[in-house]
């Protein structure tokens, strides 16, 4: 593979690289930087840089609000599920047993009949971001690209903006209110409206930041989608009672409505105020699925995009299996039992973010392949001594965050090897891909994982998720010097 700790000249529309004079300047498009910006022009690096620059700022802000909205979204359905949908003795209520047997399952408990209507909500949000990133990409292409991050947001604030009506009593069906199905059906605009943000947010970072600060921008953005999911999360659920009970006490009903079209549209203005200098797209006459191929094109012909692609594919299945094997890992350790996984996984996510800050700071002094191969290394070496040490807390809970530096290492250089290898004019439908087999690689592992662990047991399954993390990892040949 190239190396890719050089920086990479970003091609144009024509998918030419230039001459490779050495001018720095021929590296930065135009529209990369705040005009006057002293950082941008002193060639300097880390996260004060980058955060002085005005566009990738707002843009910043907007990912902030966007991804906390997201979060909360599915926070807002559980709730709207447990205060709406179940009561406190679903055995009772004709119409839940109705439908859980339609289901084939049993009424046990409130609990289960919770999960069973948030899986509902899952399954919506999941299936557009496996059926349509790569759909939704080859449009952010089409599309200004500011446009479509400012309609995604503003789309999914209105939208939300319907949810109380789902609370208006009205027909059955499979002995479920018809305002349940009208939440599932929201859940799927509301994933295919974010199918379209995701390529086109990830498409613009080039066009605001200049090369030099790529990286530390990728770890910026990494620590804060990390952030947002561990306090969406969370705190999604205390947030949301609070402002119901505030505007509860004004006379005004609803108030948990209120959150996430303010979040949305607060990301949508925040976007809006971006200045974006996209070169012009000249009309094209191909069909979306030729674009599509064209995009696939790109990974054949620039082996280090694909070879950054497999990387996160590989890295997020990993995560996805670590998310069912945590359950696993935690009932193993006395105090905290198999609903304890969380804080299992909440430290992973805190080593991802701890990571993420170093290598915005230092990630620039060192070789990205290099980083890649020590970050797979680091999670393999993590997952065997999980294997060995289960049983103690202190230990699981170093190993899990160390597993979250790896992940940082190995995300962030390949997240900007691609911002910086693809052309510009191909760029969202290759985010779209992106996404599209990140999603796969992200429910797979959720559906195989638990089966592996019931059959082979936990330790075989955690050392067979090493081997694979040091194939990758030995696969990259860390001790080329080119």
């Amino acid at each position: 593979m190239n190396d890719a700790n050089k920086p990479l000249t970003p091609a144009g529309g024509s998918g030419a690289t230039g001459s490779g004079t050495g001018d720095q300047s021929r590296a930065v498009p135009v529209g990369r930087e705040a005009p006057g910006s002293a950082a941008a022009q002193a060639g300097e690096t880390g996260l004060a840089a980058v955060l002085a620059l005005p566009g990738f700022r707002q843009l910043w802000l907007g990912q902030i609000f966007s991804q906390l909205a997201d979060k909360f979204y599915i926070v807002l359905m559980v709730f709207l599920i447990a205060q709406y949908w179940v009561t406190e003795n679903p055995q009772a209520d004709p119409a839940l047993a109705e439908a859980a047997a339609a289901m084939r399952m049993g009424v046990e408990n409130r609990a289960q009949i919770i999960t069973l209507l948030a899986t509902g909500i899952y399954v919506a949000n999941t299936i557009p971001a496996m059926l349509l990133g790569t759909v939704a990409g080859v449009w952010a292409d089409r599309w200004p690209k500011r446009a479509v991050m400012v309609s995604s947001n503003a789309l999914r604030a209105g939208l939300l903006l319907l949810a109380p009506l789902a609370l208006l009593p009205g027909p059955q069906w499979l002995g479920l209110s018809w305002g349940y199905w009208a939440l599932v059906g929201m859940t799927v605009l509301e994933s295919v409206l974010t199918q379209f943000f995701a390529p086109a947010e990830q498409a613009a970072i080039p066009l605001l930041v200049p090369s030099h600060q790529l990286l530390a921008a990728n770890s910026l953005y990494q620590a804060t989608s990390m952030g947002a999911t561990i306090v969406g999360f969370a705190l999604g659920d205390p947030i949301l009672r609070l402002m119901h009970g505030l505007l509860q006490r004004l006379g005004i009903s609803g108030g948990e409505f209120v959150l996430l079209p303010l979040c949305y549209g607060i990301a949508a203005v925040a976007i809006a105020a971006i200045a974006i200098e996209e070169p012009a797209k000249p009309p094209r006459n191909v069909t979306v699925w030729q674009e599509i191929g064209e995009g696939i094109q790109v990974l054949r012909e620039r082996p280090s995009v694909r070879s950054a692609m497999l990387q996160l594919v590989l890295l997020y299945s990993l995560l996805a299996a670590l998310y069912v094997l945590a359950i696993s890992l935690a009932a193993t350790i006395v105090g905290l039992g198999p609903t304890g996984f969380g804080t299992l996984l909440a430290m992973s996510g805190l080593g991802l973010a701890i990571g993420a800050v170093a290598m915005a700071q230092l990630g620039d002094r060192f070789n990205r392949r290099r980083l890649g191969s020590s970050g797979l290394g680091l999670i393999a070496f993590c997952l065997v001594l999980l294997g060995q040490t289960r049983g103690n807390l202190a230990v699981t809970l170093l190993l899990c965050g160390l597993l979250g530096v790896g992940a940082a290492l190995l995300a962030i250089p390949a997240q900007t090897t691609i911002q910086e290898d693809t052309p510009e004019d191909q760029r969202g439908r290759v985010f779209g891909l992106q996404n599209n087999l990140i999603n796969i690689a992200l429910s797979l592992p959720l559906v195989l994982a638990g089966a592996v662990v019931s059959r082979y047991g936990l330790l075989p399954v955690l050392w067979g998720l090493a081997a694979v993390a040091v194939v990758a990892a030995l696969s990259e040949q860390p001790w080329r010097r080119c």
